[in-house]
């Protein structure tokens, strides 16, 4: 199924947060499974609950505009951390 880039059927975790780790993973190449195990399990610790509410305060700001817009297409949102 092809999703729109900007859906609002996404949640956070889709539009923000699995990139968001996967690109602190995968920085510094893991070569090993372990090694990329380990990355995983540091950067999901690392992350802060007042990172959480910021991403979930954009998407309520996100499903606010298209509610608001009754549906009409969107224009270019900047995540706002």
């Amino acid at each position: 199924m092809n999703w729109p880039p900007r859906s609002c059927d996404l949640p956070p975790l889709d539009y923000f947060l699995w990139g968001y780790v996967k690109s602190l993973v995968c920085a510094d190449k893991p070569q090993t499974l372990d090694y990329l195990e380990d990355n995983i399990r540091r950067v999901i610790a690392d992350i802060r609950p007042q990172m959480l509410e910021k991403v979930i305060e954009n998407w309520t700001s996100r499903l606010d505009y298209i509610r608001a817009s009754r549906g009409s297409p969107m224009p270019e949102i900047i995540f706002k951390m």
